[in-house]
């Protein structure tokens, strides 16, 4: 089975880039108006993307695709922390990255995102793992 990576690892190098010039910015400056922005449209791809992809990796898992196909955002991380692809301390932190989301659908002002921004160091290190976990499950 092969899984495409590709588009999720430059979202992860682009949330990277944005999170460095976001940090290299004076922050009342239009310049980090942007780069925040920047950083919290790619913390929401990167979200539904690792969950869309981590669902296609725990395929073989289940007994059929269909009930794979079945599973919630966050049972995809549950299922893939039983299953060893990630860690439990990794699963609850994708789960509250979630909620983080969930929580502030709809309040795009800047407490949202200064509260996102925080998450930022940690979440770019846990998608580079579920991009590694999904290429190891590929590679078998």
């Amino acid at each position: 089975m092969h899984i495409d990576t590709s588009f999720l690892q430059r979202c992860v190098k682009t949330l990277e880039m944005s999170l460095k010039l976001l940090n290299d910015s004076d922050n009342e400056s239009i310049q980090y108006d942007m780069y925040r922005s920047a950083c919290v449209k790619e913390f929401e791809i990167i979200l539904e993307q690792s969950g869309k992809l981590l669902k296609k990796a725990l395929k073989p898992y289940f007994h059929s695709s269909k009930e794979a196909d079945r599973l919630y955002f966050k049972d995809i991380f549950r299922h893939a922390a039983n299953h060893s692809l990630i860690t439990i301390e990794q699963a609850e932190r994708w789960l509250k990255y979630r909620d983080n989301r969930n929580n502030t659908a709809h309040d795009y002002g800047e407490g949202f995102a200064e509260q996102t921004i925080v998450l930022l160091p940690q979440f770019i290190v846990d998608a580079d793992s579920v991009i590694q976990a999904i290429k190891l499950v590929c590679d078998d």
